[in-house]
């Protein structure tokens, strides 16, 4: 069991907190806390969606309730192929990809953007928060998540939903990968306009692309990320060819899934090699790890091969349902098949 304060749980593998002092203060006030991280059901679920994901074990552990949110609205706002139609199916589909990934301590509540979105407070407040937002503001929090070469009005209004989800979703604290900064912090600059009150944003890192620096972990890019269904072959392929070189920790996917997935819901890894290269090793905390490696005591081809085992067995029950419902993945799209 980590032996950490709830603050140091939550803080663990984040790179900003706004603001410190104020979850401090929340922590020290409330002993009922609840966050949520948002998933827009856009295009396939894979590994680098998920990472974010691998915090809620850190806030179960530090007794925050943790709910997500199926962002089926933000989709069809932000994604041209996400059509209204959709709707229903993706977020379906996006729901089954992360309950059938993970087996956190506490239950999880999903929430669908559109049960309460489309409601009239909610829209009501959307059209006041436009009223005190101005069009740079707003561009500038929505820069990093939206297309904004030739900006659509939707892509405006997404931030402004989703500082507003913080409210309607009752919880105290929104958590989400770097790329969401200028939108966080716009949740912490606006919300206050409407007379609510402000929530701690927290971020997280995201995990480079296997391809290794330089690039990004995309779904265009089949080789680039793991869906959450990839056969067996698929994985340990992918995984085998990924960047890993020896000692070098900085922008190393391998690395970063054990220090951000494995670790959070395993506190411990297993490393089985032959004798003759030291035997088996039980590695119980990412410090550990990144010692191990950095000294060179273990090898890449050792470290992926224990990874690649645990990502097999994670992501098991999804593979076992899509390769049953094939269908939904056939409907949504060819780049949702594995």
């Amino acid at each position: 069991m980590d032996d950490l304060s709830d603050f140091e749980l939550i803080k663990r593998n984040t790179l900003e907190i706004i603001t410190e002092e104020d979850l401090k203060k929340l922590l020290e006030e409330k002993k009922s806390r609840s966050a949520y991280i948002g998933r827009a059901t856009t295009g396939p679920l894979h590994l680098g969606h998920l990472i974010p994901l691998g915090k809620i074990f850190d806030f179960q552990k530090a007794n925050v309730d943790v709910k997500i949110l199926l962002a089926d609205i933000h989709a069809a706002l932000d994604d041209l192929k996400a059509k209204w139609t959709d709707l229903e199916k993706r977020a379906e589909y996006t729901q089954k990809c992360i309950g059938l990934s993970f087996d956190w301590p506490k239950k999880i509540t999903f929430v669908k953007g559109s049960d309460f979105q489309l409601k009239h407070d909610y829209v009501l407040d959307v059209l006041k928060l436009s009223t005190v937002s101005t069009v740079e503001r707003t561009m500038r929090a929505a820069s990093e998540v939206t297309r904004m070469k030739n900006p659509k009005v939707s892509e405006l209004i997404y931030p402004l939903m989703q500082a507003l989800d913080e409210q309607y979703l009752d919880v105290d604290i929104q958590f989400g990968g770097t790329d969401q900064r200028h939108i966080l912090a716009y949740a912490r600059e606006y919300l206050s306009k409407l007379d609510y009150r402000k929530r701690v944003e927290i971020m997280t890192p995201l995990v480079a692309s296997l391809q290794g620096p330089g690039t990004k972990m995309s779904s265009s890019v089949p080789e680039s990320h793991i869906k959450v269904y990839d056969s067996e072959e698929s994985i340990n392929r992918k995984i085998e060819k990924a960047y890993c070189p020896a000692g070098v920790i900085e922008d190393n996917p391998i690395i970063q899934i054990a220090r951000f997935l494995i670790f959070p819901s395993e506190n411990r890894l297993v490393i089985e090699r032959d004798e003759k290269f030291g035997g088996d090793v039980e590695i119980d905390s990412y410090t550990h790890l990144e010692k191990l490696f950095i000294e060179k005591s273990l090898h890449p081809t050792d470290l992926k091969n224990a990874v690649a085992g645990y990502l097999v067995g994670r992501f098991a029950r999804a593979r076992e349902y899509f390769e049953k419902h094939m269908d939904l993945l056939e409907e949504l799209g060819k780049e949702f098949l594995p």
